[in-house]
């Protein structure tokens, strides 16, 4: 089986995924929502005067500020790219998984990570496409003429592209850990906790400075968000997404490795 041809398939195979619906689910209709809510108070606040509540009244900053909510999806589509290997397939009785039969179609195991990482650049990409404009839209439409965009079409395509980035690197970051623990539940709960509940990289930046070289704290910058609201310190966009891409790079070299040279 040709590369392209395995892209493809590992592209549908994932596509189909209840799972990396769900992660779809979350970047794009959970960052609609919540785009909903930063609207409706954006508007609230300046049509009762209080404009003094909120940052301030830009759509394009009220729809942005759902992309770190994206960062979930994307890390759940990395994962379930290679956690349903590893899941017992449901026609056979004694637990067999899937990956064996993926890989009885396709021996080259270093050309089915290639493919499965590539699936994961697509939808992950294919979300930001999405969201992000839709999230814009829609805060355009609520926030309407009681709002001021401070933000230039150029300024908000770079932050929109970097954000892309971020996602992409972040699900690749989340599929290459998944290869090494064999298993999508650990994964889940370190990434989605330390991307949406509390982040543990965050805390390190209290005991040392290092901490900001850790993937997701280099990257961060690549939102572009203004510098009132993020934490002092760290990378600047160029130099944090190649901090970042290095990390990616090394984590998916080391899943490589160890996915060839181990049983299935």
């Amino acid at each position: 089986m040709s590369l392209l041809r395995t892209i493809l398939t590992e592209l549908r195979k994932t596509a189909t995924l209840p799972g990396a619906w769900a992660g779809m689910a979350v970047a794009v209709l959970g960052s609609v929502a919540l785009t909903i809510l930063n609207a409706v108070t954006v508007r609230g606040a300046v049509t009762s005067g209080q404009s003094e509540r909120v940052a301030d009244t830009s759509p394009f900053e009220t729809a942005f500020a759902m992309m770190p909510l994206g960062t979930v999806g994307a890390v759940v589509i990395g994962v379930v790219a290679m956690s349903s290997e590893y899941t017992a397939a449901r026609t056979d009785a004694d637990g067999g998984r899937q990956i064996t039969t993926t890989l009885t179609a396709i021996p080259g195991r270093l050309r089915l990570l290639t493919a499965k990482a590539l699936s994961v650049i697509v939808l992950v990409t294919a979300i930001a496409i999405v969201a992000v404009p839709l999230s814009v839209v829609v805060a355009n439409v609520i926030i309407g003429d009681a709002g001021t965009e401070i933000v230039s079409i150029d300024h908000a395509v770079r932050r929109w592209a970097g954000g892309a980035l971020y996602w992409t690197l972040m699900g690749l970051i989340a599929f290459a850990i998944t290869v090494l623990a064999r298993s999508g539940i650990i994964p889940l709960i370190i990434l989605i906790a330390n991307s949406s509940v509390v982040s543990f990289s965050l805390l390190l930046t209290n005991l040392t400075p290092l901490a900001h070289w850790l993937p997701d704290m280099a990257g961060r910058n690549l939102f572009g968000f203004p510098e009132d609201s993020v934490v002092p310190g760290g990378l600047e966009p160029i130099p944090g997404a190649i901090v970042m891409g290095c990390w990616t790079l090394a984590l998916l070299i080391v899943a490589g490795v160890v996915f060839r040279r181990r049983d299935a």
